[in-house]
């Protein structure tokens, strides 16, 4: 694990990184919101402030205390070691392995009459809870 101070030419760059993506999900989310039906924008807006906000707590994390991270932010933001890379690969390659024949139960839901938004509401909620339980067992037996 680095524990490296970041340079200020390089904090800049982050930062304007961070403004662009911004730009562009928040132009992204307003165009939704115009052209998109029904509150597909909203959602895109809600689902990208949470987003920013995770970023913004990981890398806040990172900066001030980087012997206190945990193994995911670690993973996530490539400064561990190869311990956290491989735990973080193998739960991405079961949440892979398990997204296939999720989509498929999801379609099915949905070719049998289920509403799509909750279908795909329910896959989402699915997938997220497979990629943190794989993430959490691989962790603890790693």
């Amino acid at each position: 694990m680095s524990t490296e101070r970041p340079t200020p030419m390089r904090k800049a760059v982050v930062v304007g990184v961070f403004l662009a993506i911004l730009a562009l999900l928040v132009a992204v989310g307003l165009l939704l919101r115009e052209h998109a039906p029904g509150n597909m924008g909203v959602g895109f807006l809600q689902g990208a402030a949470v987003g920013l906000l995770a970023v913004l707590v990981m890398a806040w994390r990172l900066s001030r205390r980087p012997e206190r991270t945990t193994v995911f932010e670690r993973a996530w933001s490539q400064t561990g070691d190869e311990r956290d890379d491989a735990i973080l690969t193998r739960a991405l390659a079961v949440l892979g392995l398990a997204a296939f024949p999720l989509t498929g139960a999801a379609a099915v839901a949905i070719g049998l009459g289920a509403a799509a938004q909750m279908a795909i509401g329910l896959l989402l909620l699915a997938e997220i809870l497979v990629g943190a339980t794989a993430f959490a067992v691989i962790n603890r037996r790693s």
